[in-house]
């Protein structure tokens, strides 16, 4: 897939940010950590390689939170509105744009359904999108 151009911000309109990134993967994950860190049911991430990374607005308002037993949990939010943003890797190896924090459509759809088994029973009724109890298999 080839690279896009990303750009969203924050509730309280303090954060702007664009990505410039390769696509990887597009999943709403029911994983305990991601329900806790949206308070919702699900988070709907866009996993990318990110070639360019740039807030445009905002940045001294972020606040980030690595879980320090969490080999690879992370949250990176407005400390404003408390809205989560991306967050990509120091290497700049990976990113994870929350999908609901986009200003435009992105024009691709979420792929999967990732740590499904985790799904609290009162969230998303199955539907004809695939589900994975963990991690999925590599993409092609």
């Amino acid at each position: 897939m080839s690279e896009q151009a990303f750009s969203g911000s924050c509730l309280c309109g303090s954060v702007h940010y664009t990505i410039t990134a390769k696509v990887l993967r597009f999943f709403h994950c029911h994983c305990q950590r991601c329900r806790k860190a949206t308070g919702t049911g699900h988070a709907s991430n866009i996993i990318v390689r990110p070639t360019q990374v740039n807030w445009t607005a905002g940045e001294s308002l972020l606040t980030y939170y690595k879980l320090p037993e969490a080999e690879r949990f992370a949250t990176n939010f407005c400390s404003h509105c408390g809205s989560p943003m991306p967050r990509v890797a120091p290497d700049m190896s990976i990113g994870v744009i929350p999908a609901g924090t986009l200003d435009e459509d992105p024009g691709i759809k979420p792929e999967a359904r990732i740590f499904d088994g985790s799904r609290a029973e009162w969230s998303c009724a199955a539907d004809d999108m695939p589900a994975h109890d963990t991690y999925p298999p590599p993409a092609d």
